[in-house]
């Protein structure tokens, strides 16, 4: 791989640890949400991304009307990672206790580098595989707070959901390798979809509830320029172009740095269980890293 190819796709990499950061405020801007239900608060977070991109088009006068004619199954992989997982999301909320659901859900990193060796070029590497259970040790811990916890049958349909979850972003994250020509702009169209689909949903299903103050106001705003906004089309950027199998492993550290967040404005408390889940989840990143630190090791160390 030559110095300019390397440069892209770590600066492609660069742009999927960025949403990876983004997505740590998940958290803290949801719960300043309050009660707003949640395919409410999807389409007015999903919408406001659409409403972002569609201003950033208008603004460099973009055509826009090649990302119309992108293949079938781009369009499906789309509306299926954004739409689709959000669905099964809540539908595993709604339908099994929120730590099983969660944790199950959180499967999708270690799926990521899984499913990743199947890419041409890419290779099994041990380390990454390592990295991310040890990640998963310690995202378990932080989402079930240490309590132990039994899969119980009655919830069947929210553990099916959380898997669903799972299975949907890692596809969508490792099918997205496939349309790598295709620009990052064309999330745009996805998220105006999903929020579209959302609202469909919120109708059916939920009584609508806004926000209350200026605060919450800005919670939705805030999850709606990042989080749901920015960070996917970072995400996008990620996938195509960058080291696919390190991104899954680091992933591990949104849960991590949420409640670190959580901890610091004072809506999470401290416990060792969240302790031994920080260091696990480290530990786990650094493992699942070695790649890119024997690549900066080497020119310090030449010989």
């Amino acid at each position: 791989m030559n110095s300019q190819a390397t440069t892209g796709r770590t600066i492609a990499s660069l742009c999927g640890l960025g949403a990876i950061l983004l997505w740590a405020l998940l958290a803290l801007f949801t719960a300043g949400t309050a009660q707003i239900p949640p395919f409410q608060l999807t389409a007015m977070t999903f919408g406001i991304a659409f409403v972002g991109v569609s201003l950033k088009w208008l603004f460099y006068r973009q055509n826009i009307r090649p990302f119309f004619r992108i293949p079938a199954g781009l369009w499906v992989l789309g509306v299926a990672g954004l739409f689709g997982y959000h669905f099964f999301y809540f539908l595993a909320l709604k339908n099994a206790p929120a730590a099983e659901a969660g944790l199950i859900a959180y499967l999708w990193p270690l799926l990521i580098v899984l499913f990743s060796t199947l890419l041409p070029g890419e290779r099994f590497y041990w380390f990454h595989l390592v990295g991310g259970l040890i990640s998963l040790a310690g995202a378990g811990l932080l989402i079930t707070k240490g309590a132990a916890f039994e899969l119980r049958p009655e919830y069947s349909t929210g553990y099916l959901s959380a898997i669903c979850c799972a299975f949907i972003w890692s596809s969508y994250s490792v099918l997205s390798r496939r349309y790598s020509a295709v620009s990052s702009d064309v999330i745009g169209l996805f998220c105006g979809i999903t929020a579209l689909l959302s609202l469909g949903c919120h109708l059916l299903f939920e009584g609508t509830i806004w926000p209350e103050n200026l605060l919450q106001w800005l919670a939705v705003f805030g999850l709606g320029f990042g989080p749901v906004g920015a960070a996917f089309f970072l995400w996008d950027r990620g996938m195509k172009h960058g080291d696919i199998q390190t991104l899954g492993v680091l992933s591990y550290l949104s849960p991590l740095l949420s409640t670190l967040i959580l901890l610091v404005v004072g809506v999470a408390s401290f416990s060792w269980s969240l302790l031994f889940g920080c260091l696990l989840i480290t530990a786990g990143a650094l493992v699942g890293s070695l790649k890119i630190l024997r690549a900066l090791w080497k020119p310090i160390n030449p010989d």
